[in-house]
């Protein structure tokens, strides 16, 4: 069972090593967000296909009593582009199974990353323990080694083209046993190289990155081959604190992740619209059910792509196509990382590297981001982005007060899912009143351009009567990582502690 009154702090991650890190450093005496830095340091090691620390990402933290902030430390665009004839970007194309994708990668994607200077600056503000205490468990695990699962075999399988393009990305995840393939199920990946990079992080500080020899050797590589990134970019980035985007939904106030990022904004685009629904008294998997989850949902999309959706009369719509129209936002591969513990600290971190820009930093075993290698950031071509901006982002780490003094952890990967899942997690829980753990786990459906992705179970009879309305429709014929990875834990009023982790994305709960 998922229900615990008896334990003092809650995780969901998707990965074991990254909950176990967690547990690591709460039973040292840390509160919840050391146990988000250890997770997501670990993470690194054990999820490398989504998690780096070249990369960039969000916390969204309420310190017990106190008021939610969001920690910006996603990546930033460099302060000045090099010659596009110079810059160094080429395209690798991704068989999803379903549908092949183009993905762009090279020196040229490099962006500023954040997440280095975002770990330090909530260790800093927020947790109990020193940073190398906190980095210890991914120290230890990178030198010691990751047992690989199914699951991370079979993403690495899929971004396989992007590692074989660049040898040095390559060998973070080859195999010893089978020289020339993947590290198989079942296998210990060891990364002496990351190891010591972890322990020169936990003794330097952020400044070994953004003012020291990381700094120096990327900038070097950077203006030999192709990159944009210079000094300043690294010396000048900062973590930015924001207060979240509020919004209401029920007798629920909602907490996530605010401007320049798009997903948290879109999440509350659509509860607005199923807030006119009377969705707790339709039948769970019905008819109704799915078809106002489609109908806000293709709304939202209409909003996004179109600029419709009445949103002359809606400030929260206008907001949000402000930031279409002017701003960058990517959506990328991703994991999520919640936690609460008893006290009332509650942190949701997502984090990205998007795909990997095939550039590794010398010495460290660190894959640099390719966030500038989105096509969606360039429509006047590559290399012609905005210099020195913030990115935004669709992640949307979020947290949920209820009316009876409950708190919701939540957050997701998923790409352009992300807004999905978290916008069904959020019904399951509020409407429905279902634990996190079967809200986490029900079924889900997701509407991208005139196509009405439902996963099973679903009745033929639902199926017939959403035709009319729906008439592209496909059922999956199994649960599935396209719909996302929603990590979610619940404080409860009377302090019990919930969990549920995703199925979909190999995801884990730990209880301290």
């Amino acid at each position: 069972m998922y229900h615990r009154r008896d334990h003092e702090s809650v995780i969901a991650a998707g990965h074991p090593e990254t909950a176990d890190a967690a547990v690591r450093v709460l039973e040292a005496g840390g509160n919840a967000f050391d146990a988000a830095v250890a997770a997501c340091c670990a993470a690194c090691v054990a999820e490398p296909v989504l998690a780096s620390l070249g990369g960039g990402g969000f916390l969204l933290a309420r310190p017990a009593g106190g008021d939610p902030v969001l920690y910006d430390f996603f990546v930033q665009t460099p302060g000045r582009r090099c010659d596009p004839g110079d810059a160094v970007l080429y395209p690798v194309t991704v068989d999803f199974g379903d549908a092949c994708q183009e993905f762009h990668i090279g020196m040229g994607a490099i962006a500023t990353p954040g997440v280095i200077a975002g770990l330090c600056a909530v260790q800093r503000e927020l947790c109990r323990l020193p940073l190398p205490d906190l980095i210890a468990p991914a120290v230890r695990l990178a030198r010691e080694g990751v047992t690989i699962t199914a699951y991370q075999y079979g993403l690495a399988r899929i971004v396989e083209p992007i590692l074989r393009a660049a040898p040095a990305a390559f060998a973070t995840q080859a195999s010893r046993a089978h020289p020339g393939e993947l590290a198989r199920p079942g296998e210990v990946l060891v990364q002496p190289e990351l190891a010591e990079a972890l322990e020169a992080l936990a003794s330097e500080g952020a400044r070994v990155l953004y003012d020291g020899p990381w700094g120096e050797r990327l900038v070097a590589d950077c203006a030999a081959a192709g990159g944009h990134l210079r000094e300043p970019d690294l010396a000048g980035y900062r973590v930015a604190r924001r207060n979240p985007l509020p919004g209401r939904y029920r007798d629920a106030a909602i907490f996530t992740n605010p401007p320049p990022s798009l997903g948290g904004g879109l999440i509350l685009f659509a509860l607005r619209l199923l807030a006119e629904v009377g969705l707790g008294s339709a039948e769970r998997g019905g008819r109704a059910h799915l078809d106002a989850l489609a109908r806000a949902m293709a709304l939202t999309q209409r909003l996004r792509r179109e600029g419709g959706a009445g949103e002359g009369a809606d400030p929260l719509a206008a907001e949000l196509l402000s930031i279409m129209r002017d701003g960058l936002v990517v959506s990328r591969g991703t994991t999520q990382i919640s936690v609460a513990d008893v006290a009332g600290n509650l942190a949701s971190l997502t984090l990205s590297n998007g795909e990997g820009s095939g550039y590794v930093l010398p010495g460290t075993g660190i894959v640099l981001n390719n966030m500038l290698g989105e096509e969606d950031l360039n429509p006047l071509g590559f290399h012609a982005w905005p210099e020195k901006r913030r990115m935004g982002s669709m992640m949307a780490p979020t947290l949920v007060e209820r009316g009876n003094g409950a708190w919701v952890v939540t957050g997701s990967s998923g790409s352009n899912r992300i807004r999905s899942a978290i916008l069904q997690v959020l019904v399951n829980l509020i409407d429905f009143g279902l634990p996190v753990a079967e809200a986490v786990a029900a079924p889900r459906v997701h509407y991208e351009g005139d196509l009405l992705n439902l996963e099973p179970p679903v009745p033929a009879r639902v199926l017939a009567e959403l035709e009319a309305r729906w008439p592209n429709q496909r059922l999956w014929s199994a649960p599935s990582v396209f719909f996302g990875g929603s990590h979610s834990v619940t404080l409860g009023p009377d302090g019990r502690l919930d969990g549920g982790a995703d199925p979909r994305r190999g995801g884990v709960v730990r209880w301290v």
